[in-house]
């Protein structure tokens, strides 16, 4: 594992289906499959696990846009789950990095947007003040930083559903490794939240 400076931890999150997919085939941006066990209490505490320690969010573009569109909209609705609501406010409030070669002006208040590659913005916000680094769903982003072996903490949904073809997350040649199972948790419709540390 490459030497870290500071001692921000980098924790990933994403979902997968259970054949190891992020997206669906046939369109990326649909995240319909997703939906139905994102709302789980599994899902929902999985989450509120993350960033109740992360005082920054890192983001790739189309995310960051998803994101940006949609969780604001959370605080105050009627009938939000207080977890929901708690990761909207959070994500207001946290320091936002976005990494886009295309974007000219932040999307939002507290971001910034870097035209870097992920290992040099994270090797930046290590050497900061501040908690957990947050990347949130951006596979493009993830996948990099575990190709840099730069990665501290993995967290992972898995949905049970067969997407039969899309991206995966593992691609051959990443950096050899250990993990630690930190954290494991089954509930409704067979969702399951894990988390694992990287050995140093």
């Amino acid at each position: 594992m490459t030497e870290k400076t500071g001692g921000r931890r980098v924790v990933t999150n994403i979902s997968l289906s259970l054949d190891g997919r992020y997206a669906a085939p046939e369109n990326p941006l649909d995240m319909g499959w997703v939906m139905p066990y994102a709302v789980t209490d599994v899902a929902r505490d999985h989450l509120t696990g993350l960033w109740k320690n992360a005082t920054t969010a890192l983001l790739g573009r189309v995310n960051a846009e998803g994101f940006l569109g949609f969780w604001p909209t959370v605080i105050g609705m009627e009938g939000a789950d207080p977890r929901d609501e708690g990761f909207a406010r959070w994500l207001v409030g946290a320091d936002k990095v976005v990494l886009s070669r295309t974007l000219e002006k932040p999307p939002w208040e507290r971001t910034t947007i870097v035209d870097r590659p992920a290992a040099e913005a994270v090797a930046d916000l290590r050497s900061a003040e501040g908690g957990d680094i947050l990347v949130l769903s951006s596979a493009s982003v993830i996948k990099s930083l575990l190709a840099a072996d730069e990665v501290d903490r993995l967290a992972l949904t898995i949905f049970p559903v067969f997407l039969g073809g899309g991206p995966r997350l593992f691609d051959d040649g990443l950096p050899p490794g250990r993990w630690a199972l930190t954290g494991q948790t089954a509930g409704a419709h067979g969702t399951l939240a894990l988390v694992y540390d990287r050995i140093p």
